[in-house]
């Protein structure tokens, strides 16, 4: 058995289904904030249920774990710091602490595969830039986001909690900016926002420093890497940490890349634009994704004009409504205001790094 937190979310809608027909029996436990997309299945355990609240029974059968779930990106986190530490650190922590129990009771290994992020290398952006370091694991993550903060700061509760127990197995991948279609579809990430505002306003808008780096992964190639990841082999994965990504693009560069794309494809004229007023602080980093091919022979080769291209199609179908700018579903800080907006845990002050 399976278990997959988060498994209604972006990735997981889209991992679960794959899970379900590759590996056998799935359980899902999400808090469906953002409802389900999820089809029922015969294999498939789904559980409404908060990691904070955490049941040990969730761990009944399980032989391996994919956590997903927590808030996902720095507008997420900078709207709900609070929030941030609880579903980010907190309740990673109560999970893994679980796991590492049930581990030590049945003296058998579990496996826990933790989605955390290549943000935790982010550094301010000084302007433009033509080239962008490369930065591997052994780079020392000094995070400064609340974000990447709460990601790192749940690494090294996972990394603690295995130094004290061989049966604990946690791998940490740090992913880069995820894009492409998902049934739980999400336009606050960069490509997809690109997509939409390319498709609905013909106008693609720079705003910051126009060096801005980052690195991307398409949806299909993260599914794969959780999958492959079940199966390796524990000496080669327990207690590591790999980036996971396709390729790095400076910001300018995609969205000249996108129009261009968008053109030949439909012959629709794409402006480009930017704007000279927004702050030019904006975070910026690079990752090298080397380890995990070498390591495990995971090499993410997914292009990003075919996904935007893809994307695109599905809004020209109306697969998410005429205005899916105005559905605040698909951006997850519009929908945390929406919904969760009066919980006076939203915007308590971080307390951890």
């Amino acid at each position: 058995m399976i278990l997959v937190t988060g498994g209604a979310g972006y990735i997981g809608s889209k991992l679960v289904p794959a899970l379900l027909e590759s590996t056998g029996p799935v359980r899902v436990v999400d808090t469906l904030w953002f409802g389900n997309s999820l089809l029922a299945h015969p294999q498939l355990e789904l559980i409404r249920g908060d990691l904070s609240d955490f049941d040990v029974a969730w761990l009944d059968d399980v032989d391996a774990i994919i956590h997903l779930a927590g808030l996902s990106n720095d507008v997420s986190s900078e709207f709900a710091p609070g929030l941030s530490v609880h579903a980010n650190v907190a309740a990673t922590t109560r999970l893994a602490e679980a796991a590492s129990e049930k581990a030590s009771r049945r003296r058998l290994p579990i496996k826990l595969i933790f989605a955390s992020t290549c943000s935790v290398y982010s550094r301010p952006s000084n302007g433009a830039s033509a080239e962008c370091d490369l930065l591997s694991e052994e780079y020392a993550a000094t995070p400064t986001a609340i974000y990447a903060r709460s990601k790192r700061a749940a690494e090294l509760d996972l990394l603690r909690l295995a130094a004290g127990n061989p049966l604990f197995c946690p791998v940490i991948l740090r992913m880069g900016t995820v894009f492409g279609l998902s049934p739980r579809m999400r336009f606050d990430l960069v490509v997809n926002t690109f997509a939409l505002d390319a498709w609905r306003k013909r106008v693609l808008t720079l705003e910051g420093a126009q060096g801005i780096w980052r690195p991307l992964l398409h949806i299909d190639d993260a599914i794969g890497a959780y999958i492959a990841l079940l199966s390796s082999q524990l000496a080669r994965t327990r207690e590591r940490i790999f980036n996971l990504l396709g390729s790095n693009y400076r910001i300018a560069d995609l969205a000249t890349e996108l129009a261009s794309a968008f053109w030949q494809h439909f012959g629709v004229f794409i402006e480009v634009r930017r704007n000279e007023l927004a702050n030019n602080g904006g975070r910026s980093y690079c990752a090298d994704g080397h380890r995990i091919t070498e390591a495990l022979g995971i090499c993410p080769r997914r292009e990003i004009i075919p996904a935007a291209i893809s994307m695109w199609n599905a809004l020209e179908r109306g697969d998410f409504g005429s205005q899916p700018q105005d559905n605040p579903r698909y951006f997850n800080v519009q929908w945390l205001e929406q919904t969760l907006g009066n919980d006076s845990t939203l915007n308590q002050t971080a307390t951890r790094p």
